[in-house]
């Protein structure tokens, strides 16, 4: 087969992919993670439900697909007019990703609150890690703020700290959407602020025992 005719399909069978992703992230800001479903998706994008299934082979495989996307753009989200001073720039990622939650909580229930979403039976925590450039955005911040001297303590631990923290703001504000939080966006601000300040003057040690810090 001619490479030129070969690269063409390839080309093809990743715009397809691509337009599937985009039609099922979508469905689910419209109608959530139960209206995510195979028939709903090819009739969005005029094809066939077994055209859909070349692609992926179950709803499994789509909401992968979905949170890999969703980690890209959430990267693309932090580094798009990030500051070039370090903190700013961590706080600035931190704000992102709580604006992405507040903007989009069907996607955002369904991507980041799913189990099924994130079962891969093939690749170890340190591989999921790699794959995932929000946290690996979010690390990097961690790290230059390490390097500056503005934080102190184990870079993993700092991390996995604050992108926990805003999480479970992100998902208690989805969650319980009638409790009183007050403002979403000053409510999530100011969660950022009281963890950046903790992990400033407190710090953080290792999570597993034996392991060394920054």
């Amino acid at each position: 087969m001619p490479i030129t005719v070969q690269t063409r399909r390839e080309r093809q069978k990743a715009e397809l992919r691509s337009e599937l992703v985009a039609a099922a992230h979508a469905l689910v800001k419209e109608e959530g993670y139960e209206g995510l479903t195979i028939r709903k998706l090819a009739k969005r994008v005029g094809y066939a439900p077994m055209s859909v299934y070349s692609y992926f082979a179950d709803k499994q495989e789509i909401l992968i697909a979905l949170a890999e996307d969703a980690f890209a753009q959430l990267a693309e989200r932090a580094g798009r007019n990030q500051p070039a001073e370090p903190l700013d720039a961590l706080r600035h990622g931190m704000r992102e990703f709580a604006a992405f939650g507040r903007e989009n909580p069907n996607e955002y229930r369904t991507i980041f609150m799913t189990p099924k979403a994130h079962e891969h039976d093939a690749e170890t925590a340190a591989e999921l890690e790699k794959n995932n450039p929000a946290l690996l955005s979010m690390r990097n911040c961690v790290l230059a703020c390490l390097e500056a001297g503005l934080l102190k303590g184990d870079e993993h631990a700092i991390t996995t700290f604050l992108w926990t923290t805003v999480h479970g703001a992100i998902s208690a504000m989805i969650t319980f959407p009638q409790y009183s939080f007050g403002d979403h966006k000053h409510y999530a601000e100011t969660v950022i602020e009281l963890a950046l300040t903790a992990v400033r003057t407190e710090g953080a040690g290792p999570l597993t025992a034996g392991a060394k810090s920054c």
